[in-house]
């Protein structure tokens, strides 16, 4: 099976419809699926539910997609660099399931790997368990989390072969890995496509029977806050 394709647009042919569920990778401005996401803003794919950590920035990341109004809610863990997220959601106009981070990592990591749902301390006696199934082990109480699976998948990699075996650079690894397990789809976008038998199998993050489509591309390497200390006067 052919998983290479010449753009993002041609990868994400078919795929995309409305009213559908997202995971998409990152950490930060780390590891974003920025030409994926580019593509889909372009498709106008509407009333989305996107799981991701973050919520990108303004006009960057999934940024893109709120300011177009193509999100209806957000499955996440850390919003607070959005201003048009803030607007939105204050407003009543973005739905929110907010997300412990360890939390949401294992709900994708629980999808991909078939198990419906799990229980955790991480929220008991906060409005995150407000709802959700209560249940005691060893005279602790826990909640129930439900996995996430997701129609489709939207991640960034550092390298590939043609077979969809993917190594993640440093922190971009954080949330790729599990939101690409966790969808029925995987599409991936990286930096590089070496030739199949190159990588390292000891080296190899992500198999590549979890992915279905790859696209390579040019992408902004950003950093999200810089902090410098002031010149010293002499």
């Amino acid at each position: 099976m052919k998983k290479v394709y010449p753009s993002a647009e041609a990868a994400l042919e078919g795929v995309l419809f409305d009213g559908m569920t997202i995971a998409s990778g990152g950490f930060g401005l780390c590891g974003i699926p920025e030409l994926l996401i580019a593509a889909i803003r372009k498709a106008g794919t509407k009333d989305l539910t996107v799981a991701s950590n973050n919520a990108g920035v303004d006009g960057f990341g999934l940024g893109v997609l709120l300011e177009s109004r193509q999100v209806k809610k957000m499955i996440s863990s850390y919003v607070g660099e959005n201003a048009e997220f803030m607007r939105q959601y204050l407003s009543g106009e973005l739905e929110l399931e907010f997300n412990p981070q360890g939390t949401l990592a294992e709900r994708m990591r629980a999808g991909g790997a078939g198990i419906p749902g799990f229980y955790t301390r991480t929220g008991v006696g906060t409005v995150i368990a407000e709802g959700k199934e209560h249940k005691d082990f060893d005279g602790k109480t826990y909640i129930l989390e439900r996995a996430i699976v997701a129609d489709l998948s939207i991640v960034k990699a550092w390298k590939a072969d043609p077979s969809g075996n993917l190594v993640f650079r440093k922190t971009a690894r954080n949330f790729n890995p599990p939101a690409a397990t966790c969808g029925k789809l995987c599409v991936v976008e990286v930096e590089e496509i070496v030739p199949l038998g190159s990588l390292d199998p000891d080296a190899i993050h992500l198999p590549g029977i979890y992915v279905h489509r790859i696209v390579q591309g040019e992408h902004e390497k950003r950093i999200e806050q810089r902090t410098v200390r002031k010149k010293e006067s002499v």
